[in-house]
């Protein structure tokens, strides 16, 4: 009987399971039995295999073949797994020497003709590997610069299975033709899901720079842009609410370009989970600034927090994984979906329940949501334009419920732009550059601070750490106190306006909130004047 093994990985969520692909072969009638768990994608598994063999010049072999995925109790899906199979196959036929094979990670998807190809989710199933002591990986070609970000291994990119076939016997290898490089390449076609095109709205920072909209274009707005420098700041959730046309979508396209670069570590996990969407870029393995993700209010629960049929995919949290969800028009969005952010604005995570198991997804974001003041959107205090009656106004507010409200850290009223501000030369803010630089400077201060603990910005830090290890200045919490007294805070808003209050400072300068910084972000949570400047930046 002959019998060869090799290794690949079965991706859960974005974490993967390494696999031992074993192939065994023994006389009988010719047959090819798939077993480990396989779903209907693998099972075909056994077509394309046994094709891409043939169509390489390699015989077939012809006895009872039966092909084992190891643990069988974890489910696995996809296609990644045919290059291991056919490597198994082949080195149980003695094709290959089957003990260059057993310390090997095979990931890939084999063409009819066989081809190497691409599949989703390679770096999370090289990062998996790694972690399990695995030092060599064999990929299709087009995905081993993605391979290459993990350290430590050694990536092999082939282009069909008659390569790697003899590169593995150690015979010249033969020529193959390189991609095409007029037209889109067809071994791409599949990374992509349906519905994960450009209008879902996903940005993962892959804009030329010249191309960036820029903060000044933003006219008039104060205090939104002093709440938006502040949420940048600090990774705190911003609620903005107006009339139409005031600019809220203006700001929220702005905001990821003012967030500091990603870190080696955060960059691998925002490419993890955009690799396991099909959403990476050809030539782009590797995302290192802040993505952005602005789903149509028609979105489901689903397509916000991830799941769907079959093998639950991830969600707009996800995508936006240390980066910018905007939730415009956000009162006309399911208020189950709503009510869904819950978990992952406490957590950072998301975890998807399925009868096959639960799947966990990171989603550690900033929310920006925006909303009209009523259903016409003309609701203001200057003026008597609206025509909604008040009980459709109340019905129209109430949809976004007061434990998500509660959530959000700065609550800003976006006001109408006048004539005078819009026509007056020279009436800008700061630039998307100077406003960066005091976020790059504010997050440096908390990062020293934060040096040796778990959390990355003020938004993370549970309230009694900062009660104990970071008090503010004596009495700089009178008045958030009186308010937690009165009822108008609640014990987690008295904590959301402390971290806040640490952002403000870090902006500042100060080595710790004082009064003023306290009251800045009383305002900025509750909308009452505290008489206290709203602004931290230059504005003329």
């Amino acid at each position: 009987m002959g019998f060869a093994r090799t290794c690949s990985v079965a991706l859960v969520g974005v974490e993967g399971v390494p696999v031992e692909v074993q192939a065994g072969l023994e006389p009988g009638v010719a047959a090819f039995t798939l077993v480990g768990l396989p779903d209907k994608s693998l099972t075909e598994s056994r077509d394309r295999v046994r094709a891409a063999v043939v169509n390489s010049g390699i015989e077939w072999p012809q006895k009872k073949l039966t092909v084992g995925l190891s643990p069988a109790s974890v489910p696995k899906s996809g296609s990644g797994f045919d290059i291991a199979v056919a490597a198994a196959v082949l080195g149980a036929a003695e094709r290959v020497d089957p003990r260059a094979l057993a310390d090997i990670v095979m990931i890939g998807e084999l063409g009819l003709d066989g081809g190497a190809r691409p599949v989703r989710g390679v770096l999370p199933a090289v990062l998996a590997a790694a972690e399990a002591g695995y030092e060599r990986v064999v990929v299709p070609e087009s995905s081993a610069v993605e391979a290459s970000l993990v350290p430590g291994v050694s990536v092999l990119g082939v282009r069909s299975l008659r390569q790697l076939v003899a590169i593995l016997a150690d015979e010249p290898a033969p020529d193959e033709e390189p991609a095409l490089g007029r037209r889109p390449d067809p071994s791409r076609a599949g990374l992509r899901l349906p519905g994960t095109t450009d209008a879902t709205g996903v940005m993962a920072g892959i804009l030329p720079h010249e191309t960036v909209p820029d903060l000044s274009d933003v006219v008039g707005q104060r205090v939104a842009r002093t709440a938006l420098e502040i949420a940048a700041a600090g990774s705190h959730h911003l609620f903005l609410e107006g009339p139409p046309g005031a600019g809220k979508t203006m700001l929220a396209e702005r905001l990821p370009a003012v967030l500091p670069p990603l870190t080696r570590r955060e960059s691998l996990e925002v490419t993890a989970v955009h690799s396991v969407a099909g959403l990476l870029p050809p030539g782009r393995p590797l995302i290192d600034s802040a993505p952005y993700c602005a789903p149509h209010h028609s979105a489901t629960m689903q397509a916000l927090v991830g799941g769907g049929p079959g093998v639950a995919r991830p969600g707009a949290v996800s995508l936006a994984h240390r980066g910018v969800i905007f939730l415009d028009e956000a009162p006309e969005f399911s208020r189950h979906a709503l009510d869904a952010l819950r978990q992952p604005l406490e957590n950072g995570h998301v975890v998807v329940a399925r009868s096959a198991g639960m799947v966990r997804y990171p989603a550690r974001f900033l929310m920006l949501l925006a909303a009209n003041p009523c259903p016409c959107g003309r609701l203001a205090r200057e003026d008597a334009l609206c025509e909604c009656p008040p009980s459709a106004i109340r019905r129209y507010q109430a949809r976004l419920s007061g434990p998500l409200l509660d959530r959000v850290d700065l609550r800003v009223e976006v006001e109408r732009v006048t004539r005078a501000q819009l026509t007056e030369a020279g009436a800008r803010g700061d630039s998307t550059a100077r406003v960066a630089d005091r976020v790059r400077s504010a997050r440096e201060r908390t990062a020293a601070r934060l040096a040796g603990t778990p959390w990355r910005s003020n938004a993370e830090v549970p309230g009694r750490e900062l009660r104990d290890r970071w008090p503010p200045a004596p009495g700089a919490l009178d008045r958030a106190e009186r308010g937690l007294e009165r009822g108008s805070l609640t014990a987690r808003g008295l904590d959301r306006v402390l971290r806040v209050a640490w952002t403000v400072a870090d902006l500042s300068g100060h080595d710790r909130p004082r009064a003023e910084d306290v009251g800045l972000a009383l305002q900025l949570r509750t909308g009452v004047p505290s008489g206290v400047p709203v602004s931290i930046g230059s504005f003329t």
